[in-house]
């Protein structure tokens, strides 16, 4: 009985952690995004280098983005979302299976790190999967950190995707003010040089 249930734990810790391994920043719905949806041809990106104190502060990467096609695409974000598991969020829970599911994400922007685009592009999670639709998704194209992200304001709320909602208008909110903070800081070290 004692085996039983220890290989089932085993199994189920096992298939957590290879469900929640780190970002595929090379998924294929990333490369398919770039040149079908944005038009982009030959779209290489280059990691951004953030510094110490605020790569902390982010479970994903930024990347300036560079085509041989003229383009408003200057940078992306590809990062994850964590949400909870369906039945909430529990203490217990989440001491034996992880602290969440999760969803990986894609942020767009211009050269004034505004928000061009955002997609979902593997969505880990039980429930709240509305937050992947084209049309959900919309609400953000033009952000700037100027604006404030409110869900039930100016962010639709979605019934049953209350988490996956909140973590997603939060983490567009928190990413394009560290993306500009980072590009300003680099604009401002080029222009002593």
């Amino acid at each position: 009985m004692k085996q039983s249930v220890l290989l089932i734990l085993l199994l189920t810790l096992s298939c957590y952690s290879y469900g929640n391994g780190d970002v595929n920043y090379k998924h294929k719905a990333i490369q398919k995004t770039l040149v079908k949806s944005c038009k982009l041809l030959n779209p290489q990106l280059s990691e951004i280098t953030l510094p110490e104190e605020l790569s902390v502060a982010t479970e994903g990467k930024f990347f300036n983005v560079e085509s041989d096609a003229d383009t408003e695409i200057k940078h992306v974000y590809i990062g994850r979302v964590n949400s909870c598991r369906a039945g909430g969020c529990s203490i217990a829970d989440d001491a034996m299976l992880g602290a969440s599911e999760y969803f990986d994400y894609m942020v767009l922007f211009n050269d004034a790190c505004n928000v061009v685009l955002v997609k979902v592009f593997n969505y880990q999670a039980s429930h709240g999967h509305e937050v992947t639709a084209k049309g959900w998704l919309k609400q953000f194209i033009g952000y700037s950190v100027e604006d404030n992200l409110e869900v039930g304001k100016n962010i639709d709320s979605i019934s049953g995707a209350t988490i996956s909602v909140n973590g997603i208008t939060n983490d567009v909110e928190e990413k394009t003010s560290l993306l500009k903070e980072v590009v300003q800081a680099e604009a401002k070290i080029a222009t002593t040089l």
